[in-house]
């Protein structure tokens, strides 16, 4: 199994994603993985370190978070991203990671990596975390920002097909996201995307509110990419606000200080289990490679859950069963 890592993409490469990718080649020997980006600079980072399992592959550029992300594709086709599309495309590497450029990535999926036949729109799937500690994949939140309704049931499918195949959910709820769970709630695309999921091969329960997402009322959420986007960050902002006050509560007075000994473990655990680290990287169902996207924070740990993930998905031969599902269509 070969996985291509673009080590020149997020805020903190290429020192981070190395240190990710050299305690993940320790923890998974059957995994070879391709570092791509500027030798000198990933080889500085080893600090002589070279697993059997580790193999260096050069690129000379590197698309940065301002770069129109289409240009940027088609112009720098030596750019780290680009080539690790590339590898993918010709069948020398059977995933990409990256924690650069979302839109960049996203247009690397389409041009560079291609389309699975059947798929009009690729969508970025990335784990929601739930109270359950089971989580709900959620898509699309970000790769488009206008859907049309029989986009949506594709979403269904591939996100039935991503929990069944990675996590062992026989028959994953799908649910809609809406601003109630009458059938007849919400704008003309969910109206109609409504309908058409009833008639779809999954197991669909209904609209879904994004208050109740938390609480995994479902196991798939299906949206457009532009409301699942502005729920995202809300959570975000919500969770990092939250743990925020709870700090400042607890650090408030000596006596504050004290009961908060007391609480300190739940608390971490609370942190983490919304901590984006954990989660690793989230992936563009709908391209014919396995192609995962990391937060652009992504630190050693955040990138060594993300090749996990990764190992996981190539092993239960998640492109090749969305394929066969499309290719029946």
């Amino acid at each position: 199994m070969r996985i291509a890592i673009d080590a020149m993409g997020g805020d903190h490469a290429p020192e981070q994603i190395v240190k990710g990718a050299l305690d993940a080649a320790a923890a998974w020997t059957d995994v070879k993985l391709l570092l791509v980006g500027d030798q000198a600079r990933i080889e500085a980072c080893m600090q002589g370190a070279k697993p059997g399992n580790v193999e260096l592959v050069h690129a000379s550029d590197v698309i940065s978070p301002d770069d129109e992300p289409v240009k940027a594709v088609r112009r720098k086709k030596d750019s780290s991203m680009v080539v690790a599309g590339r590898l993918v495309r010709e069948g020398e590497a059977e995933a990409m990671i990256s924690a650069g450029n979302t839109g960049a990535l996203m247009t690397t999926g389409l041009l560079v990596v291609g389309r699975i036949d059947g798929i009009e729109r690729p969508a970025l799937a990335p784990m929601l975390p739930t109270m359950d500690d089971v989580g709900v994949l959620a898509l699309d939140l970000g790769a488009n920002m206008d859907s049309k309704p029989e986009h949506l049931v594709q979403y269904a499918i591939m996100g039935s097909i991503y929990r069944t195949r990675v996590h062992g959910l026989e028959r994953p709820r799908v649910g809609l996201l809406n601003v109630g769970t009458e059938a007849m709630k919400g704008n003309e695309l969910t109206k109609a995307a409504f309908g058409l999921l009833e008639n779809a091969p999954v197991e669909f329960i209904g609209n879904v509110e994004a208050r109740d997402v938390l609480s995994r009322n479902c196991d798939v959420l299906v949206c457009d990419g532009f409301a699942g986007n502005i729920m995202l960050k809300a959570m975000e902002g919500t969770a990092i606000t939250l743990m925020r006050e709870i700090k400042n509560a607890m650090t408030s007075s000596w006596i504050s200080k004290l009961a908060a000994l007391t609480v300190r473990p739940r608390l971490k655990a609370m942190a983490a289990k919304m901590d984006y680290k954990e989660h690793g990287a989230g992936p563009l169902l709908g391209v014919s490679g396995l192609v995962l996207k990391c937060h652009g924070s992504s630190n050693d740990q955040a990138v060594k859950n993300a090749i996990g993930k990764a190992r996981v998905a190539v092993q239960n031969r998640l492109v090749e069963s969305i394929a066969t599902e499309f290719s029946r269509k």
